[in-house]
């Protein structure tokens, strides 16, 4: 390949609306799959260190997979990822009840979140690079949120393997927004094996410890002495069974590290992920002050996949940019609350690389 291509194909419809599908290829070969359902990222093929292809998301290879889809694979999380406890929000003077869960908490937008919902989309071919913007309007009082809030997630592929997630927001009034993509990565481009061999590097030096509901307890926790020190590489499994009651509580990792403790638009490195028999490497960049790290517990073994693939549990990784968890219930924690007049914005980079030794 030589050049920057984008295409479009009909993907059905849902609700009575066009579902497409657009496949971003950059001059190395390398190709990312966007739907506009749930602004999705539905496949992400790119080479191992022998430069064999490989797709290394997990997903569905039609719309109805989406629609059914309990995982929140590959899609937009919004207004609001993660939990907040009790749901109970107060904005300049105001109480909101947001839609919770038989648990006590809100959790990733409500009952019908942003991954459910049709965005509309256009696509743009640029020198070097390729991409997709998509939109959506939530309603005023949607979930429980206050103020209509216009949301547009724009994804860039370009020439260096970066897949370049923006987000955008504003709202009509003061409200709350917690924006994050939850694909599900698997390097080894083996669809149905597990992550546990993938080495992650995480130069994070706190986590967010969390209550028996997994919302955080508002403390910052060292990852230093317990199994979430991932400052040197580490293979995900090596101590995910370890006799730690955060492990315990959530089954595995699925737990918030700090980046940073006051936000500023500066990019810094989050993650960085290597499948030692492939090869590939995945750095992740990002503005937002944390990053979640879901190992996949909860998927059920033999769910259904793409191309006849069945997904087992821990067969999918999520590195989840993003605000704190609970954070309208600590004061302390980086805002979440979005005035008229502002402007929400956020950058996420992912980087797909080889290691050779």
């Amino acid at each position: 390949m030589n050049a920057n291509t984008i295409t479009v194909k009909n993907w059905g419809e849902v609700d009575g609306k066009h579902i497409l599908l657009y496949q971003l290829c950059n001059k190395n070969g390398m190709t990312v799959c966007i739907t506009n359902y749930g602004a999705s990222i539905q496949a992400i093929n790119t080479p191992d260190k022998d430069g064999n292809m490989a797709d290394v998301v997990l997903g569905y290879d039609d719309v109805q997979g989406y629609v059914n889809d309990p995982y929140y694979t590959g899609a937009i999380v919004g207004r609001f990822a993660n939990r907040i406890d009790g749901g109970l929000v107060t904005l300049d003077g105001e109480q909101y009840q947001l839609t919770v869960k038989p648990g006590g908490f809100h959790h990733h937008g409500g009952a019908i979140g942003f991954n459910k919902k049709v965005w509309t989309a256009k696509h743009f071919a640029q020198e070097g690079k390729t991409g997709v913007i998509l939109q959506y309007i939530s309603a005023d009082g949607e979930e429980g949120f206050p103020g209509e809030l216009s949301t547009t997630v724009t994804y860039t592929l370009n020439n260096k393997n970066q897949l370049t997630v923006d987000f955008k927001a504003t709202t009509t009034k003061t409200t709350l927004v917690n924006l994050t993509q939850h694909a599900y990565f698997n390097l080894s481009g083996q669809a149905g094996t597990s992550i546990l061999g993938h080495q992650l590097m995480m130069p994070l030096q706190n986590y967010l410890p969390v209550s028996p509901k997994q919302v955080p307890i508002g403390e910052l926790e060292p990852v230093n002495g317990t199994p979430f020190d991932f400052r040197q590489a580490t293979a995900i499994g090596e101590r995910i069974e370890d006799n730690n009651e955060q492990l315990i509580l959530s089954a595995g990792y699925d737990h918030s590290f700090v980046i940073k403790t006051e936000d500023f638009d500066g990019l810094l490195m989050a993650a960085s992920v290597t499948e030692p028999v492939s090869g590939r490497v995945m750095n992740v960049y990002t503005t937002e002050p944390s990053v979640h790290l879901y190992t996949g517990n909860f998927i059920e073994d033999n769910s259904p996949g793409k191309n006849g693939a069945k997904y087992m549990r821990r067969g999918g990784l999520c590195l989840e940019t993003q605000h704190y968890p609970d954070a309208p219930n600590h004061a302390h924690f980086p805002s979440t609350v979005l005035k008229p007049g502002k402007i929400f914005k956020s950058k996420t980079i992912f980087e797909f690389t080889t290691n050779t030794i």
